[in-house]
């Protein structure tokens, strides 16, 4: 039997496994271990890891990384400690194959710490770009690391190749997050109301706002023009919580603030992926800098307000309106999306991250089972391109 780790390190990243796991653990031929970390134990991002043991899936191993800091010192500190972690955890037993997903700081350390034990690496959501966040370069990064490539559109994967990737290591499956999508099934909206104390009796706007890891310096600054124009907007809003980013705290703090003061605005910690997925119809439109925004609304034909540098260079829908930081841009960008001409002209819109048929899950899952763990599997050569 062929063991597939799978790191996951927040409510973010496993939301996109979803459809992977749940693939991985029906197969006979195959053995998931479950690697959890980063913001999954911690409590101050509501110990997530409550709902990994809700969904049943056993856990292999718990690695303890994040410090209680949001400095830069304190996120490269448990990068530290999740190498330390990781590298415990692989000479006690090693996957025959680690998949890890996207770009954060917490999901680099097992990609890194694979590297000397001669594990193959799987990377989902390689190429992609954001150049206003760290998360970029380890992105990149991540993939020089990888063996195997399940990336989320043609685009990315041509990144992927330019980056030295042999073509052979990359395969065109999709976004899983989208894998869901038809078959999740949806909680009405007073099962939501009454879940997660939030009015939709007037569509609210959904809020997502993570520092700009480039730009950490002018969160406040940021947060705050965010902040005032979505009081001038007159609309109700549910936010979401910021991840654990440099300056995390400094988002929280102020969308906390904004909600004691305003009886239209509430904080939701964590809606799970079905309630997620629920909720995305009934809303206006999303405003922040999620590459929820970015991937996800898309299917939802909802019109989405995507703030800043955090996600520049993503590819995007015609639902995806950008914005500047300032409350001026913010608060036009708002009003251009909830007019109803906007979301009408979205109805027949495609979402870019679902190029192929079928479900991203069975792609990868099929690559996994079938690829040959041998010497050149693991032993990475350079694609060169033709220079001019």
């Amino acid at each position: 039997m062929r063991s597939i780790g799978v790191v996951t390190v927040g409510r973010s990243d496993y939301g996109i496994y979803r459809s992977l796991l749940q693939a991985l653990s029906a197969d006979p031929e195959l053995e998931l271990r479950l690697y959890v970390t980063g913001m999954h134990l911690a409590p101050e991002f509501g110990a997530t890891v409550k709902m990994i043991e809700a969904d049943g899936y056993p856990i292999a191993e718990r690695i303890e990384t994040l410090l209680s800091s949001d400095s830069p010192e304190g996120l490269g500190k448990a990068m530290g400690l999740g190498l330390l972690g990781f590298s415990q955890v692989f000479a006690r037993s090693r996957p025959d194959v680690l998949v890890v997903l996207g770009d954060r700081f917490d999901m680099y350390p097992a990609a890194l710490a694979a590297l000397p034990f001669g594990i193959p690496v799987a990377h989902i959501h390689g190429g992609e770009v954001s150049f206003g966040a760290i998360d970029d370069s380890l992105r990149h990064s991540i993939t020089k690391l990888s063996h195997l490539h399940f990336v989320s559109t043609e685009v990315y994967a041509r990144r992927v190749v330019q980056l030295g990737e042999e073509p052979w290591r990359v395969t065109l499956s999709g976004a899983p997050a989208l894998d869901d999508l038809e078959k999740q099934p949806r909680l009405s909206a007073q099962e939501i109301e009454k879940r997660f104390g939030v009015s939709l009796e007037k569509p609210p706007l959904l809020v997502t706002f993570h520092p700009v890891t480039l730009e950490y310096q002018h969160t406040e600054e940021q947060v705050a023009e965010l902040l005032a124009a979505l009081e001038e907007s007159a609309l109700p809003v549910i936010f979401t919580a910021p991840n654990a980013d440099t300056a995390g705290r400094i988002v929280r703090a102020a969308v906390e603030a904004y909600v004691a003061k305003h009886d239209d605005a509430r904080l939701v910690e964590n809606f799970g992926q079905k309630a997620y997925f629920s909720v995305l119809p009934l809303v206006a439109a999303m405003v922040g800098n999620s590459s929820s925004g970015i991937i996800e609304a898309a299917s939802f034909h909802l019109p989405v307000v995507n703030i800043g540098n955090r996600q520049e260079g993503r590819v995007r829908g015609a639902n995806v309106i950008d914005a500047g930081h300032t409350r001026a841009d913010i608060l036009a960008a708002i009003r251009r999306v909830i007019a109803p001409e906007f979301r009408q002209s979205l109805h027949s819109t495609a979402n870019p991250y679902r190029p192929v048929k079928g479900t991203a899950a069975s792609v990868i899952v099929e690559r996994l089972k079938t690829v040959a763990l041998d010497d050149r599997l693991k032993r990475k050569k350079f694609h060169d391109l033709d220079v001019h």
